[in-house]
């Protein structure tokens, strides 16, 4: 509370409450960091820094166990830790809420492969028990209270809890040397005062600051702003990984204090608790054991007498994304395929225009997994496809997502080949003639069964829900 009166008041209405980035990345940096490599003596090293906080206790009813370890990592909105000279600088004035900022769930696969982070609106309408959004929970009941209405929402267990305030971001982000973000189009935003070019640009720990910021209010979510922010994250993970930081105790430590020196957990998590963390996952982390998405919420404001407007999320897109944590599957990317000889489960078959008898398929195996392509060929093959029945091999072997070459004169075609395979990347090839080419990736999880004939009625028009879908992480990146 001495923070808060030090500085002095600005003008709240007039600039956004940008300060969420800043917390995203710090929050995710406590899973993430551990998880990626820190090891046993610099976690031991943070025991005197972790304060403790009693979230876990006290609660009358708590969600079943599920299948590896959730945990939620709250963003506060608190301002230690810069200069007000930063502060000024950086856009970060106004006046701070009793509330949580930042709000997701980290979710631990149980066989140490996979970081799934799944965003919670701040916004969320929530029963706490009064009607209210979830980031009141914070200041109604404090952590304990949050998780009660995050357990009751998503119907997950939270099993540890961690709390964080920003201030050393900047830092951290200098340490490793800064980071490159790519972005498609010119990015200009009055509010943060970052003004980039097209292209890839390698951002200090300030710039870093404004893009995870920027975009604020442009979309019913801030979905623009927290794919910034999702998208950074993935981009330090890669410079952490392929400057060899993890193998670096010394300037691990460093990043380390940054990143997480000001965290709060439950008092039952310790630095052990962080170890086994590290030792419960297995070699080879990077940027493609993580996945990113938010719940999605339905795309028109909820509004509640008293409340205000607030946001509902979508009933069946948030079943599905919580069941897939509850039950330890991955959201998204070459790890959701199904194990080699695992049957697909049984479905309707898709309705397409042109009859897959009638279109040519020639299948590559770009893997080095033996006999991928021949699998391949033949699921399509049974799915009424005219496959050669002889696939290839591609030169390299190192194929992470499966491809369709097509010509532009058979489109149509490829549509229908791309309803079967449709995680798969269409390409467009001038001149390859009516044998539409299959390069068959990493990622590659059976066929869809399809058949011609006229579409079905078209239901009703409705909005879809508003967020951001599973991606993994190394899908994220520049290049």
């Amino acid at each position: 509370m001495t923070a808060a009166r030090r500085r002095p008041p600005a003008p709240a209405a007039r600039r956004p409450p940008v300060r969420r980035g800043m917390r995203l990345l710090g929050a995710v940096s406590l899973v993430i960091l551990t998880a990626s490599g820190i090891g046993h003596a610099v976690l031991a090293h943070m025991d005197s820094r972790l304060a403790h906080v009693d979230a876990l206790g006290g609660q009358r009813s708590r969600a079943g166990s599920t299948k590896g370890t959730n945990y939620l990592i709250v963003g506060t909105d608190l301002r230690r830790g810069l200069t007000a000279a930063q502060r000024s600088r950086w856009h970060l004035g106004g006046r701070p809420c009793n509330c949580s900022d930042t709000m997701m769930l980290a979710h631990v696969s149980r066989d140490g492969r996979r970081i799934s982070v799944v965003g919670l609106p701040r916004d969320s309408y929530a029963e706490l028990p009064r009607p209210g959004k979830l980031k009141w929970a914070y200041g109604d009941g404090g952590p304990a209270l949050t998780v009660g209405a995050v357990e009751k929402l998503t119907g997950l267990r939270v099993d540890h809890y961690a709390e964080i305030d920003f201030g050393r971001f900047m830092k951290a982000v200098d340490l490793v040397g800064g980071v490159d973000v790519c972005t498609a189009h010119p990015l200009s935003d009055r509010y943060t005062g970052i003004d980039l070019p097209a292209g890839t640009v390698r951002m200090n720990g300030g710039a870093a600051l404004q893009y995870v910021r920027s975009g604020f209010g442009q979309d019913a979510m801030d979905v623009t702003r927290m794919g910034h922010q999702q998208r950074f994250l993935a981009a330090l993970v890669r410079r952490a990984t392929e400057t060899g930081l993890l193998r670096n105790p010394a300037k691990l430590e460093q990043v380390a204090t940054a990143a997480l020196g000001s965290v709060r957990t439950d008092r039952q998590t310790t630095p052990d608790d962080l170890i086994s963390l590290v030792t419960g996952l297995r070699g080879g982390f990077g940027v493609g054991s993580l996945e990113f998405a938010t719940v999605p919420v339905e795309p028109t404001p909820f509004r509640v007498q008293g409340v205000g407007s607030t946001v509902r999320w979508s009933t069946e897109g948030a079943k599905r994304l919580f069941d897939a944590l509850r039950a330890d599957r991955p959201l998204a990317g070459p790890a959701a395929a199904p194990a080699s000889g695992t049957p697909a489960p049984s479905r309707s078959p898709e309705r397409v225009d042109v009859p897959p008898g009638s279109i040519h398929v020639q299948v590559n195996n770009g893997t080095a997994v033996t006999g991928l392509g021949a699998r391949a060929d033949k699921d399509l093959r049974g799915t009424g496809f005219r496959t050669t029945g002889m696939p290839g091999n591609t030169t390299r072997h190192d194929a992470e997502y499966t491809v369709i070459h097509y010509d532009p004169g058979w489109d149509r075609s490829a549509a229908a080949l791309g309803t079967a395979l449709p995680y798969a990347e269409l390409r467009a090839v001038p001149g390859l003639g009516p044998v539409l080419r299959v390069i068959v990736g990493a990622d590659y999880r059976g066929v869809t069964p399809v058949r011609a004939g006229e579409p079905a009625p078209a239901p009703q028009p409705r909005p879809e829900p508003v967020g951001i879908r599973p991606v993994r992480g190394d899908r994220m990146l520049c290049g």
